[in-house]
């Protein structure tokens, strides 16, 4: 089901995560979103702070039940603590949710409990660094439910189709054998991931292995794990990819512009996907 925004729509920021650092960026961020005619609500967020997060556990869990009532929800920041509140266990109600890094726990989440609505994408903090084409296709698919294609680079040939689950492998790893993990049969999976060496990268996919939650996927992506200019890294990381997942007999694509790096193309989870790593291209129904 699509649920168009339209202007005057009530949108509501959270910090479900750590504390805001930059206020300029902040603020920066909820501009953009004003300027699209939509209605931004939001607490005192700036000035919240409790240790490393914005806000202690309950007041964060609170923020977020509060915000069910408005046509999107879109987290502040990232950095850590998102997953803490999942402990309450949230009330989730169909409509849109946005974020990614740490927030990717609550999308997750979200997404497992059959709560429709959750968005890979940029937070209020990052807008104002997107370029315009990663700006408007993030205007055009909430008010219009339109996605074009993005291009990454094909590592093992095929086509795959199925639902899109997008989420930072961090997060990710995280969440396996909890009751916050979706089902990934049949999915189309996109990874992403900032500031983690090669080994520890390594660490994860071999958890992931052996935990066989993507033993039944039918197609895997990778976004931004490093900035293209660390081209040493980027190798590793292909060669790494492909020696633990080649074995699957699935398509793969990486170096989709997904993730921290600047150009976070939205995708929203649980949508009908189209992975051709025949020639690198995601497409989404």
């Amino acid at each position: 089901m699509i649920y168009k925004l339209k202007e005057g729509n009530i949108v509501k920021v959270i910090a479900p995560s750590s504390y805001i650092e930059d206020e300029k960026e902040f603020f920066n961020g909820i501009e953009i979103i004003k300027n699209w005619g939509l209605n931004v609500k939001f607490n005192n967020l700036t000035n919240r702070k409790s240790g490393y997060f914005a806000g202690n556990d309950n007041t964060r869990f609170t923020e977020i039940e509060n915000a069910q009532d408005s046509e999107l929800i879109i987290c502040a920041k990232g950095g850590w603590g998102a997953s803490r509140i999942l402990e309450k266990s949230p009330k989730w109600k169909d409509k849109w949710l946005l974020g990614f890094s740490d927030n990717c726990s609550l999308l997750l989440s979200k997404y497992s409990k059959g709560s429709f609505g959750s968005i890979h994408g940029p937070t209020i903090s990052t807008l104002s660094k997107e370029p315009n084409w990663s700006l408007n296709r993030l205007k055009t698919f909430l008010f219009e439910g339109y996605l074009d294609d993005i291009i990454g680079y094909p590592l093992k040939k095929g086509i795959a189709k199925g639902e899109i689950l997008i989420s930072n492998l961090t997060i990710f790893c995280f969440l396996i054998a909890t009751n916050d993990m979706p089902n990934c049969d049949g999915k189309i999976i996109i990874f992403e991931d900032i500031n983690e060496d090669i080994y520890k990268i390594d660490r994860m996919f071999t958890y992931i292995r052996m935990s066989k939650v993507l033993k039944n996927i039918v197609g895997i992506g990778f976004g931004n794990f490093f900035d293209p200019q660390e081209t040493e890294k980027v190798e590793l990381l292909e060669n790494l990819i492909f020696d633990r997942f080649s074995e699957f007999n699935i398509p793969i694509i990486s170096n989709l512009p997904v993730g921290h790096l600047t150009g976070n193309a939205c995708l929203p989870y649980g949508y009908k996907g189209i992975l051709n790593a025949n020639i690198g291209k995601l497409s989404i129904n």
